[in-house]
């Protein structure tokens, strides 16, 4: 059925695309933080065992609600990691073993990577395409990446 809300098939279209961009770049970061959860060691190992798991938690939300804005626009959300890997626009390290601040410091650096693209992608989605509606919810997205940030650097300061 035709979707008829006020925002153009190549808008929606485009919003999408950023969409699943973002899809790719959180389920990267999901994975990352996940990662770390398993096999952080040291003398904080507990605390940042419950820590880690609590952001990977809120990165499974995410990313269900990430997918879920870019059906209700009528479209097609990744769902491979081939898909994943191949659209993010994070860096993974395989085969490393940092230590647990490498790892902290780490997931700092991709969070904030994802609020500035956060940043320039609902300003795009609002002035370029029209969706008020998927610049709000990036909007959102940003303000939880940056609490997630400021606890990373917290556990860092």
């Amino acid at each position: 059925m035709k979707i008829n809300t006020g925002i153009s098939d190549r808008n929606r279209n485009e919003s999408v695309k950023i969409l699943n961009q973002l899809l790719s770049d959180e389920y990267v970061l999901y994975t990352k933080t996940r990662n770390y959860h398993w096999n952080v060691t040291g003398p904080d190992f507990s605390e940042l065992h419950k820590f880690f798991e609590s952001q990977y938690e809120e990165l499974d939300g995410i990313i269900d609600e990430t997918a879920e804005r870019a059906r209700s626009l009528g479209g097609r959300p990744f769902g491979t990691l081939k898909e994943f890997l191949h659209e993010t626009r994070l860096k993974e390290f395989p085969a490393d073993d940092p230590d647990a601040r490498k790892m902290t410091a780490r997931l700092l650096e991709d969070h904030e990577l994802m609020i500035r693209n956060l940043r320039r992608d609902l300003t795009l989605c609002a002035e370029k395409y029209s969706d008020m509606g998927t610049s709000d919810f990036l909007t959102g997205l940003m303000e939880r990446h940056e609490k997630m940030a400021w606890t990373l650097r917290a556990c860092l300061d």
